[in-house]
Order: C-alpha cells, then sequence, then structure tokens
C-alpha cells in the first residue's frame, strides 16, 4: 500500500498547475478534469494532485505541510536556488549532516518541503 494522491482545495487551479508542474515534476501525462471540475495532476511516479476550485481554501494549522524527497543534498540546493530566485516565498532552511531541506509557500499558502536525509 502506497499514499497515491492529495487532494487541495486552490483559488486558481492553473496558476497551481503551474507552480507544481514548474518545480515538482507533476507535468507527467496530460491533466484530467472530472465533471465536478477537479483537476488532476500526475508526476513521473503516479502521484497524482486532485487540485479543486475553492474561492477560500480556509486557515491552515502552523504543522501542516507536505515534502518531496529527493536524492541527494545538491538537489535540494539547486531546487532551493530555482525557488528563490522565482521569488517564491521560503520559510525555512535547514543545513545538517544528516538532513538538508527548506520549506516554501505555494500560491494558496501550502507549505512545501523538499528535503534529503
Amino acid at each position: 500500500m502506497r499514499l497515491a494522491h492529495l487532494a487541495l482545495p486552490v483559488r486558481d487551479q492553473e496558476r497551481s498547475r503551474r507552480f507544481y508542474a514548474t518545480y515538482f515534476g507533476f507535468g507527467a501525462g496530460p491533466a484530467q478534469r472530472y465533471d465536478d471540475g477537479v483537476l488532476i495532476i500526475r508526476n513521473a511516479d503516479g502521484f497524482d494532485l486532485a487540485l479543486a476550485a475553492s474561492p477560500d481554501p480556509g486557515p491552515l494549522p502552523s504543522f501542516l505541510h507536505f515534502g518531496f524527497r529527493v536524492d541527494g543534498p545538491a538537489r535540494v540546493r539547486e531546487l532551493l536556488a530555482r525557488v528563490s530566485a522565482d521569488g517564491v516565498q521560503v520559510v525555512e532552511e535547514v543545513e545538517e549532516p544528516g538532513l538538508v531541506s527548506f520549506k516554501c509557500v505555494d500560491p494558496d499558502g501550502y507549505v512545501v518541503e523538499v528535503y534529503w536525509e
């Protein structure tokens, strides 16, 4: 058994689609829109993000976040440099012997972590 999708209420589906495709590889295959308006985007590992249009995703608990594990510390640093250069808000950076990570904020305020450990 493995986790296969995450459903997020978002203000602008296309803006969120571009964000996750640009930085996190959610451009594998065509997106799929369902009759209820939910837009599904996939990454190369087959993980689905379900983006549901919502005028107000609501307040988020401070600990709520989700993360992407990458294959090495250089990949974390590379993506950190890229999101920073593009003006994406970075809210945390960690550089320790066994952990390199950062957290950034998506267009709807969701905290996304990228890490290697």
